[in-house]
């Protein structure tokens, strides 16, 4: 990525998909040139948690909402130290940050830490061509990137670009050290928490139900795990395709050999579903927002929750599986595609979701996740 002076309204910019549909506006953030895979984003908040998604890496995020921005930036609510997004599509950014919270504009923010963005397109017709093609490669121009060079050549740009299939991208998100988030009140518990891209509210939704959490990096091994204790293992969410993650499905399969109380979203959903021997696969263009329909089927309570994952596992709905760790069960299903949004274990404390119950951004519906772990901690310490 490449950046020069700040984006203005007045500086023309070019979408470029790979199949070679082009949309032409203006530059928002930073001025220069970015690719990554398109998608797009239907919450209508919560954009600086979104951009700040370590599972985000390498992704241009297309808004649906047509107005963005409006809440501006502030230093509390990101989750993580750095914007995430390879790139930012806006239709209507708000000229004014009106929120007492507010210390600087979005596209302030996104100049400063150097994101290349557009606003001022057709975004409802490009959610539409994704939904229609799929998820694709796609770059941004503007400025010097642009000036001069025909639409021909900057094609030629974005179809030299990685796939996101077969992408190993969680080592480049997650920490390179481990560091401990204290529990809030009186310590119950200590849990080693695999960071694949982990945001900052989920360590913290755990520290309020008096967790002690240890951040291991993405490449910890289980000797790292067992070695502060814990009275269970955590996998976090995380960028890129669960086919490539062979070392954490290693030891996960560790962890469930030792029959510790386990809980994976979003990623971790993935590696749990490689490690009882399920494949995955790549959605057609995912779900990403925090509107997301999903049943939780050992209750048969409905959801409104956080999603952003553009892989799936292929785990059957209609029957118990055996697995090498005792029999497993889809536990929750997207009601809108019929997508595997969770999984449990009959047989010993191991379950996960697709999604995101930390809440950052989105409903709390899903923070009884949180609970249902502590409760298995607690019968295995019984």
């Amino acid at each position: 990525m490449t950046t020069s002076t700040r984006g203005t309204s007045k500086v023309p910019a070019v979408l470029v998909l790979e199949d070679g549909r082009i949309f032409r506006g203006r530059a928002y953030g930073a001025v220069g040139e970015t690719f990554g895979e398109a998608v797009f984003s239907t919450g209508m908040s919560g954009y600086q948690e979104t951009l700040t998604d370590p599972s985000y890496h390498r992704q241009v995020v297309v808004m649906t909402a047509p107005h963005v921005g409006n809440t501006g930036v502030n230093d509390e609510d990101p989750e993580s130290a750095r914007i995430w997004v390879s790139g930012y599509v806006v239709r209507d950014p708000a000229r004014v940050s009106s929120n007492w919270r507010a210390q600087r504009s979005l596209d302030e923010e996104l100049e400063r830490q150097g994101v290349v963005g557009i606003s001022g397109i057709d975004t409802r017709a490009l959610t539409r061509h994704l939904r229609e093609r799929g998820a694709m490669r796609v770059g941004i121009f503007s400025g010097d990137a642009w000036t001069g060079i025909r639409d021909e050549a900057l094609l030629a740009r974005v179809q030299e670009q990685p796939q996101m299939k077969g992408a190993n991208l969680s080592a480049e998100v997650a920490t390179k050290e481990t560091y401990v988030v204290p529990a809030v009140g009186t310590k119950k518990f200590t849990v080693a928490a695999i960071d694949l891209g982990i945001k900052g509210m989920t360590p913290h939704r755990m520290a309020e139900r008096g967790i002690e959490v240890h951040v291991l990096p993405a490449t910890a091994t289980a000797e790292d795990i067992y070695a502060v204790n814990p009275d269970g293992v955590f996998f976090s969410n995380g960028p890129g395709d669960p086919a490539t993650a062979d070392g954490p499905v290693s030891v996960m399969q560790a962890v469930l050999e030792r029959r510790t109380p386990l809980f994976g979203i979003c990623f971790g959903n993935q590696i749990l579903g490689r490690a009882l021997g399920f494949g995955t696969y790549k959605l057609k263009y995912g779900h990403r927002g925090i509107n997301q329909p999903v049943q939780d089927r050992t209750t048969g309570k409905v959801e409104i929750t956080a999603h952003n994952h553009g892989f799936a596992v292929d785990a059957p709905l209609d029957k118990v599986s055996e697995t090498p760790f005792g029999r497993a069960e889809v536990s929750h299903v997207c009601l809108n595609d019929n997508v595997v949004e969770g999984l449990q274990l009959l047989d010993q404390p191991a379950f996960s979701v697709q999604y995101h119950p930390e809440a950052a951004a989105g409903p709390h519906d899903a923070a009884y996740l949180f609970d249902r772990f502590v409760s298995l901690m607690e019968a295995e310490r019984a």
